[in-house]
Order: C-alpha cells, then structure tokens, then sequence
C-alpha cells in the first residue's frame, strides 16, 4: 500500500500527484510481487493426464518435485498413489455405502486428505519430520508425507522409490504387513497395485512430453511469474 504525503492532498493538483503517486507505488509493489496463476478446480481437469493436472494446478509440479528432490520419489509415481487414495480430492475420507441412496455411508477408517493417511501415521509423521502443523487438506504436506513414508519403505522393506507397485502395496497394508506379505491373500489389493503401475507408467510418459512446460532451464520449476516487469 502506497503512502501519500498529507500535502499533496490540499489541492486539485495535489490529488492528481496523490493518484500518480499511489499508482506509480502499486505498480512497484506489483513489479517485486509473485503472482500464482489461475487454478482450476479439481472437477475440471483430467485427472488421468499428468499434464492437464501440472495444467490445472500450475504449484503441484514444484510442491510434487520438491517432495521429490527431498525424499526421492519420482513425480509420476507420487501422483499415481495420489490418485489411487483420493483421486485429488483434499477432503476424501473412505465410506461405506450410502444408507438408502440419500445419506453418506459410515467411515471405514481414520483415513483423510489427498494422501489417505491415517491419524496415527500422520501424527507420526510430524513428530518424525517436524512438521508439526501439517494438514492432510493441504497438497504440499500430502506429498511430503508421501515421499516420508516411500523413503521408510526404501530403507526397511529395500523397494525401490520408482517401483510403485510394491511402494502403494507397502503404503496399503503398512510396513508390517508389506514384510508379512499380507497382500498375497488380498487379490483384490494386488490388481489395485496393478492399475497403480500402469497409472504411474502413463504419467511418466505423458510427463515427457510436457514437463518442459513447468521447469525452467536448471531443472527446477517455473510456477510463478513476475508482474509487469
């Protein structure tokens, strides 16, 4: 906000400089300012295509590849658990079926957010990180808790961080039942992890083709742009 001298406001003169002087410093302000671009509502984008998403929602690509330069999860294989756990939703929680086709069904579980994870684990996860106040509903924590809990199944269960089959197997059944191989008797759970490989492999190739588009020359991403200048 731009302060005008009391006396330039004691004339006609004075008014018009007032307004010169009060445009001249918004459009300073403006010049030094970061300014996100327009984001689409989830519902409007094609959630099946990396890049309408990085389109639609021009920070998810820096937020998902600084959870990526942090704890090694390559972008393509953290949307492909993002939208296995909620389709991109920041208020998904698991139900049962509706009661008479009018009333939501009853919670499954503790589960919330774009990363499905549950009270205790997200709890865990911010003592574990520091990031005390984390929200499930916020997209750069989703990812960040994603990334923690892959680099965990790396380091005791020896997956690797592109293979996200086994990673979303791990991130279902948790580490414990992931090394009790538990989802051997859930065929289910394995073609779920199936469909989250293939979703993984389509972002990647589509990621090729597009990325370009939200980095900038040194590899990191271009998702803010300055005003007028």
């Amino acid at each position: 906000m731009a302060i005008v001298p009391d006396h330039f406001l004691l004339s006609g003169q004075g008014n018009r400089l007032a307004l010169l002087w009060a445009l001249g410093g918004m459009l300073l302000w403006g010049g030094c300012s970061s300014v996100p671009r327009d984001e689409l509502d989830i519902s409007q984008i094609d959630i099946s295509n990396a890049c309408s998403i990085f389109q639609g929602r021009s920070s998810w690509y820096q937020v998902m590849d600084q959870s990526f330069r942090k704890w090694g999860t390559p972008v393509h294989v953290q949307l492909a658990i993002i939208h296995q756990e909620s389709k991109f939703r920041s208020d998904a929680r698991p139900r049962g079926k509706s009661m008479f086709g009018l009333l939501p069904g009853p919670l499954l579980s503790s589960a919330f957010g774009y990363a499905q994870a549950l009270d205790g684990t997200w709890a865990h996860y911010k003592e574990q990180t520091g990031n005390r106040g984390a929200n499930r509903e916020d997209f750069r924590d989703a990812t960040d808790f994603v990334g923690w809990y892959n680099d965990i199944s790396n380091k005791k269960l020896g997956i690797s961080k592109w293979d996200a089959r086994n990673l979303y197997l791990a991130y279902h059944e948790g580490h414990g039942g992931y090394a009790a191989r538990s989802f051997r008797k859930k065929s289910w759970l394995l073609r779920v992890a199936d469909k989250v490989d293939r979703n993984a492999v389509r972002y990647d190739k589509q990621l090729a083709t597009c990325k370009h588009q939200f980095s900038t020359g040194d590899g990191r991403e271009s998702n803010w742009f300055i005003w007028p200048f």
